[in-house]
């Protein structure tokens, strides 16, 4: 195959373009805020779960208290109608009879709001731990959403060079011509990236292969449009006036 000297030199700023759009991708993916924001999504993942199972214990505290302020408000009531019976009744009976069950309503009575202070007093623990989760969940988020915006901040920049580079890319790959451009995509698969190298002091720029005997002279008697490609790394070898040959 043939191409232009000035063709040939076109493929080492082809070949420049794509290393550094390698870079620049490899940057935006290696962002430092890409790996926070992953630990960061785990240890909400992981409080989340915390959040759950304590709003479960304020829950289950607040229906114990219900019930237990239900059965309070049950025994007071019928405090309250034994008494205002005995206080109408004339018989002496009646009165020892409700007077009985007053005490035994007025101990059991005692018990039930011994029961629910102490509730009321886990209930306080139980939500006291759960608004600390959610203020330490509020914390994170907040340090998500600033991590979030120092990125995209990040990745405004990166982009537009990836644009900027990729526009380049296509004048370049326009101006060589469909067949030349398909000679260094292949290559470039071919060497993993590298398609493309000067050829300084007889030396590739892309593998520091130096060349010697045969392969020096197959390329000192090429002419100067044909494609030569160096016998190490397969990468097309532009010769310039830095060559040595």
């Amino acid at each position: 195959m043939k191409a232009s000297p000035t063709e040939q030199k076109e493929l080492l700023r082809l070949q420049a373009l794509d290393i550094k759009l390698q870079q620049v991708e490899h940057q935006a993916k290696a962002l430092p805020q890409h790996a926070e924001l992953l630990a960061l999504g785990r240890g909400l993942d992981a409080s989340k779960t915390v959040l759950t199972g304590r709003a479960g214990e304020v829950e289950d505290a607040q229906i114990e208290l219900r019930r237990i302020e239900s059965d309070v408000a049950v025994v007071e009531k019928r405090i309250a109608r034994d008494t205002d019976r005995a206080q109408h009744t004339s018989s002496i009976k009646d009165v020892q009879a409700l007077e009985s069950e007053l005490k035994a309503l007025g101990a059991r009575l005692v018990a039930l709001e011994e029961i629910e202070l102490a509730v009321m007093e886990r209930l306080e623990e139980k939500e006291a731990a759960l608004a600390e989760t959610e203020a330490e969940r509020a914390a994170v988020a907040g340090r998500v959403a600033g991590i979030e915006a120092d990125r995209d901040l990040l990745l405004v920049d990166l982009n537009r060079q990836l644009g900027e580079l990729a526009r380049d890319r296509v004048a370049i790959v326009s101006a060589i011509g469909a067949d030349l451009a398909a000679l260094y995509e292949k290559r470039r698969v071919a060497g993993r990236g590298n398609a493309a190298s000067l050829l300084r002091a007889r030396t590739c720029s892309g593998c520091t292969m130096t060349l010697t005997g045969n392969d020096l002279e197959e390329v000192r008697a090429a002419p100067a449009d044909d494609i030569v490609f160096c016998p190490d790394c397969g990468a097309i070898l532009v010769r310039t006036e830095e060559s040595g040959i």
